[in-house]
């Protein structure tokens, strides 16, 4: 059996469950929820302003993530 993580087909040694990849994932989503966001402020009623709000916490939240994936993924400055 093998062991060995999934990869993308076509791009051997990209780890389908690296955190490359959940960079690119978390992006994505951050990307559809800013469209999700510019939609819904089009479209604003008092009706949706708690689902508004609930959606750019979250955007917030996964900026917050990306940030700190980002960082952890940049080599290190030699000082």
């Amino acid at each position: 059996m093998d062991s060995s993580p999934p990869t993308l087909p076509g791009l051997p040694g990209f780890d389908l469950h690296s955190p490359q990849r959940q960079l690119i994932e978390w992006q994505m989503a951050h990307a559809d929820l800013d469209a999700l966001i510019d939609q819904a402020s089009a479209l604003a009623s008092k009706q949706d302003d708690l689902s508004l709000r609930r959606m750019k916490k979250r955007r917030l939240a996964l900026r917050d993530q990306i940030a700190l994936l980002q960082a952890r993924l940049l080599p290190k400055e030699p000082a």
